[in-house]
């Protein structure tokens, strides 16, 4: 087996850490919210793909149902609650990556207040896609592929 070895003169790339040790830059608002709707457009795909393992009509239609309500209840707990934890935060908003750096009671706050967030904006991007999926098979043709068995 054989290995290669970085003989070169140059170092490692280190990422930029404040004194804390934490990731710069911090997360932006704007960037969480965009990937957590990203996320959301994926997860409305692997909802249509899911959707097509149901085989029963009624099923479908309950599992759809089922999805955006859950959805629509997380997205509004998530979105409130994490934005309620941001600007606790005032500014001091970490990575999930940055579990290492906390050092305080309280500074598990700094790290949910993102993923609730970006859970939320998934969520609440899922909710209309599984509302639009349902209507879509519960109008379907009795005999189309959608329409189930």
């Amino acid at each position: 087996m054989t290995r290669t070895q970085r003989t070169g003169a140059q170092p490692t790339p280190q990422r930029a850490t404040d004194e804390e040790g934490v990731r710069l830059p911090r997360l932006r608002f704007k960037d969480v919210v965009v990937r957590g709707a990203v996320q959301g457009i994926a997860a409305v795909a692997l909802l249509f793909i899911g959707t097509l393992f149901v085989a029963d009509h009624h099923d479908r239609e309950t599992f759809l149902a089922v999805v955006g309500g859950f959805s629509m209840v997380f997205a509004g707990v998530g979105i409130v609650v994490g934005v309620w934890f941001w600007t606790a935060c005032s500014g001091d908003i970490r990575r999930w990556r940055d579990w290492r750096t906390i050092t305080g009671q309280y500074e598990g706050v700094t790290i949910m207040a993102p993923v609730l967030v970006r859970a939320g904006v998934l969520a609440l991007v899922l909710f209309p896609g599984a509302l639009g999926l349902y209507h879509l098979v519960d109008n379907a043709a009795y005999d189309s592929w959608l329409y189930g068995s």
